[in-house]
């Protein structure tokens, strides 16, 4: 029985070691490390990308006004939570929804955003919604003793949020992150830690706001 228990605890620590040997490049040249959880591989770190799959920039909304004015034509933006590049190189940058779902691709080539379902499933394997955000936290960097143990490698990070009419908040004690499934019309699923507890919410968020984004291998 002992040893059955070992071989358990020994597949379970291969199954979500931290870094998965290989890497990943997003259009910009920046490099990802990779986490094997499950079955699933994912990026161990916020996309900080501003260029499509194809090339083609992703405009950057720095002020209100292009914040805005983008959610209201529909369009892709991104921007660094504040305005402050400082920002990026910890959380990466926030998208928009339009950005999330264009058909130029944000995700570098054979990987995607992941769908609801996908996220879903991740969250099962660690557990279920009620248990999985503490251990997809990182031990660092969440304000109010909110860090988790980063027991999948997930290594999430308290990067705040945009609202659709441009003002940012959070960052320190909440982190969010895009789905490709839409909800309805204006909403789309995604996925929040916080600081309050160890679990991972799941909810529809206006296509306007900004939040972060992960990519997830074919």
């Amino acid at each position: 029985m002992k040893n059955k228990s070992l071989l358990l605890a020994i597949t379970f620590l291969i199954s979500t070691s931290f870094m998965d040997a290989s890497k990943v490049t997003d259009k910009d040249g920046n490099s990802y490390d990779t986490v094997q959880i499950g079955s699933q591989i994912w990026m161990a770190a916020n996309l900080n990308v501003s260029h499509f799959r194809n090339g083609d920039p992703i405009p950057e909304a720095e002020g209100i006004t292009a914040w805005v004015d983008a959610i209201n034509n529909g369009k892709p933006a991104w921007c660094y939570y504040n305005s402050d590049p400082i920002n990026g190189r910890t959380y990466g940058k926030l998208y928009n929804w339009y950005a999330i779902h264009d058909p130029r691709g944000l995700a570098p080539n054979g990987w995607h955003i992941p769908s609801t379902i996908e996220w879903f499933n991740l969250t099962n394997y660690l557990g279920g919604e009620n248990v999985a955000g503490g251990k997809m936290k990182a031990t660092y960097g969440w304000d109010n003793n909110g860090n988790g143990t980063n027991e999948s490698g997930f290594a999430g990070l308290p990067g705040g949020y945009r609202s659709l009419k441009g003002p940012f908040s959070k960052v320190g004690q909440d982190g969010g992150w895009w789905s490709s499934s839409e909800s309805s019309r204006s909403y789309a699923w995604c996925r929040n830690l916080g600081t309050r507890d160890g679990g991972i919410g799941r909810g529809s968020g206006d296509k306007g706001n900004g939040f972060s984004a992960r990519c997830l291998r074919d």
